[in-house]
């Protein structure tokens, strides 16, 4: 693909902005009033579970097929999920071929999603490091081109107008708290309300077991790191060992990174959906359990970002049930809401 600057500035997101406007823009920025009082600071939903495909990775891949050079005959990535929805869809809207990667850690219903709107798919191995080797196979066999999911700069400008819509919306915002993977979505959000507002927080929150960001920035360089089923699944997988632009923009703009226990994130997708009503997967709800969990204190209005809906509603129903959940060799015992 063409490619910016390694250092995107707050103009890259605005010309997302306009790629993505009317299509999947705009989602609503709502107040939480349970979150409030139990936080005792005002508490804003970002809720990117309304995009089209169910989730915030429209933004990045919409942006960057928009960008693609004319006669592009195909586009492959690798995905936890979410990703795959977004470049599928956009693939489709533009009559092109999409073949999207995953490992066999995928759960099924994201395969169906992704499937659904027309893209063909790929399972191979049991981690993103497999299907990013299948990738770039096709890239290399096939002359497809590659979308990353996170180390692309149009993908960051695409999600980096989360962070624009939410400051733009409301400047009072004096923290954000970022669900944090392979750094895409942290990257450009933080970018954005930084450049709006330098004095605001952005803290990156992931799963305490195969959270790659995490473990790269304390390594001090991208590192691979054992995958793991997870509640938090759409935040699994490796940021690259070569990775260019996310790592090093998450390691400037984060002012911490803070990890949950799956424990904690049953506990979240709990209070989401009794409190707020909402149907959101455990990688979204990550923000309010480092909240609930007492690992950071809030001293002004924050929002997190709830980032997508495309779950197994199976296991969701065993969790606002109180059910256990299997994940793997590890099984979460069930924790009725409230008790």
């Amino acid at each position: 693909m063409t490619d910016l600057s390694p250092s995107l500035t707050l103009n890259d997101i605005r010309a997302g902005a306009d790629v993505l406007r009317g299509v999947a823009d705009d989602t609503p920025l709502v107040p939480s009033p349970y979150l409030e009082a139990q936080f005792g600071q005002p508490f804003w939903l970002k809720l990117e579970n309304m995009q089209p495909i169910g989730a915030f990775k429209l933004r990045g891949a919409l942006n960057a097929v928009a960008n693609l050079p004319d006669g592009t005959a195909g586009v492959t990535c690798c995905s936890t999920g979410n990703h795959g929805r977004g470049v599928a869809y956009a693939a489709a809207e533009k009559g092109m071929r999409a073949v999207v990667c995953m490992s066999e850690l995928v759960p099924q219903a994201k395969v169906d999603g992704i499937r659904a709107l027309g893209a063909e798919v790929r399972i191979v191995g049991r981690s993103q490091d497999d299907a990013f080797a299948e990738s770039r196979r096709l890239v290399a066999e096939e002359g497809l081109v590659e979308i990353s999911p996170f180390d692309d700069p149009f993908v960051i400008a695409g999600q980096g107008t989360i962070g624009l819509e939410i400051m733009e919306r409301r400047p009072e915002i004096e923290t954000l708290l970022v669900p944090l993977s392979g750094g895409g979505l942290a990257a450009g959000v933080a970018l954005a309300a930084k450049a709006l507002k330098p004095s605001v927080k952005v803290i990156g929150i992931s799963m305490d077991r195969g959270a790659a960001m995490y473990e790269s920035l304390r390594a001090g360089h991208p590192v691979e790191v054992a995958e793991y089923a997870s509640l938090a699944d759409s935040l699994g997988g490796g940021i690259g060992v070569e990775n260019r632009l996310s790592y090093p923009m998450c390691r400037a703009l984060l002012d911490d990174v803070i990890l949950v226990t799956e424990e904690e994130i049953y506990r979240a997708m709990q209070t989401l959906y009794y409190e707020d009503r909402i149907v959101a997967e455990g990688g979204c709800v990550v923000g309010t359990a480092a909240v609930q969990a007492g690992k950071l204190t809030l001293t002004g209005p924050t929002a997190t970002v709830i980032t997508g809906r495309n779950l197994d509603m199976d296991v969701f129903t065993r969790i606002v049930s109180g059910r256990d959940v299997i994940l793997g060799d590890v099984t979460i015992k069930g924790m009725p809401y409230g008790a």
